[in-house]
């Protein structure tokens, strides 16, 4: 049973390479409303399946695929439609729909199995999802267009040569007022204080010049394509996410969002094996409450990154002369290690002797963990959305791939680590990996500036010509 949500993962993560790709080519409205449909196939399809095995777990792997978009994309449309100093709450939002809502669920699921039996908890995703189309077709148009580059202020490149904060000399084209005496790049600042360079305003001048884009009818927006949104080819883009675990800054988003979701994951498998056997013999209908804590934790951590996202940078950007740095958001990271690794050793901890602590401890470590990982998914999404927009797709696709492959992985052989290594030993032990993976953020706060400029003077997509 563990493995129908590793395969389920497994399918998210495959489907997330194809269809980022699609999304840079012709834009991510297509891609929600097939998402929606293939959502609704395929849980008509699971909940029909009866005691096929096999049908049951390709019907999960579609219900993946059928999940890729909302989970690859829905990131990057925040930081289409939102400023640098708005993005916070919505991005915390976008995380409190996806990880409450796969806390929740339980928690009715349990009771709907008990009752209506497990093939309805299929069929009520495929109703929501139904109800849910039409809004998608209605009032989810296109976020993605193009634009003059004149306009990317937070995706520009900027050097020193062509700023002296002295007497503001001016000389070259000017994209953003910074101090630092080397390249800037990819969203590295932003000044909120500092005037416009004279190049700048006249750069402006000559877009406003420009004649402007006819606005679109209301009904051709309701199609789902309207357009090429770049000249590159869907096979370059396909290939880009690849070099990209090998840049730093990805690469700590991916581990730090990807563990934590992995361990979540994990405790899930543990949590039925503990609940319903001995000492405590749940049935299915207690063990889907137990998930009351997870939402809960969801919850708080929602409200924690909405309260300290946004203030958090702000007071950052005027302690740094009203300068805005995209490592302010590593900060979020913080209370992820607090309260994610505490939950993590707590679970450990009482969850082996449930004869002592009984079921109120485990749910409630649960709780903290999952207010980590939900803290954790924030700090790493504002961070590549302010830090590398110009990537933003590319990049959430390998967190996308990152996490759903290594939850796979753990969902494969999670209940061995239990069996070979006990509950108390292998959560000590994962704790301390995520504690490890936490402090990254030490060297990533401290060099993910020089990180930034190095990969603009180093583009690592032009290097390999996928760019």
């Amino acid at each position: 049973m563990a493995l129908l949500t590793g395969y389920h993962l497994l399918g998210v993560g495959v489907a997330g390479f194809l269809f980022v790709p699609s999304a840079r080519v012709w834009g991510k409205r297509h891609l929600y409303l097939l998402g929606t449909v293939v959502i609704i196939i395929s849980s008509i399809w699971g909940g029909a399946s009866g005691l096929n095995y096999a049908s049951l777990v390709w019907a999960r792997v579609f219900q993946g695929v059928g999940l890729a978009p909302f989970e690859a994309l829905v990131n990057a449309s925040v930081g289409d439609l939102y400023f640098v100093h708005e993005r916070g709450k919505r991005m915390a939002l976008s995380n409190l729909c996806l990880f409450g809502g796969a806390f929740f669920t339980p928690v009715i699921v349990g009771k709907m199995t008990s009752t209506l039996g497990w093939p309805w908890t299929f069929y009520f995703i495929a109703i929501f999802a139904g109800a849910m189309l039409p809004l998608v077709i209605f009032f989810v148009p296109e976020t993605t267009y193009r634009r003059d580059e004149h306009y990317n202020t937070d995706t520009a490149m900027t050097k020193d040569s062509e700023y002296r904060s002295s007497g503001h000399e001016l000389s070259g084209k000017v994209n953003a007022m910074v101090p630092e005496p080397h390249i800037v790049a990819h969203g590295l600042s932003s000044s909120l204080e500092k005037p416009p360079a004279a190049s700048s305003v006249r750069r402006l001048q000559s877009v406003d010049e420009s004649p402007q884009p006819t606005k679109i009818s209301f009904k051709k927006s309701l199609l789902p394509f309207n357009g090429r949104k770049t000249d590159e080819s869907f096979f370059t883009l396909l290939l880009r996410p690849f070099p990209l675990f090998f840049h730093p800054g990805i690469l700590w988003a991916c581990l730090v969002q990807g563990t934590l979701i992995g361990w979540t994951v994990l405790i899930g498998i543990v949590l039925a094996a503990i609940m319903l056997g001995p000492p405590l013999f749940f049935d299915e209908v207690q063990t889907g409450y137990m998930y009351t804590g997870a939402f809960i934790g969801a919850l708080l951590g929602f409200a924690l990154a909405g309260l300290l996202s946004d203030s958090t940078a702000r007071w950052m950007t005027k302690r740094n002369n009203g300068v805005f740095e995209p490592e302010f958001r590593l900060v979020l990271v913080i209370p992820q290690l607090i309260f994610g690794c505490a939950g993590l050793y707590g679970f450990g901890v009482v969850s082996a002797n449930t004869y002592r602590y009984g079921w109120f401890w485990p749910d409630f470590f649960f709780a903290l963990e999952v207010m980590g990982m939900v803290l954790g998914a924030v700090a790493s999404a504002l961070y590549i959305v302010d830090a590398h927009r110009d990537i933003a797709v590319e990049a959430f696709t390998c967190l996308l791939v990152f996490k759903n492959i290594f939850s796979f992985g753990l969902a494969f052989s999670g209940l061995d680590w239990l069996i070979h290594g006990g509950i108390r030993g292998t959560f000590v032990a994962i704790a301390s990996v995520q504690v490890a993976v936490c402090c990254l953020t030490i060297p990533m706060y401290i060099f993910g500036k020089r990180n930034r400029s190095f990969f603009a003077r180093h583009d690592i997509l032009r290097i390999l010509r996928l760019k």
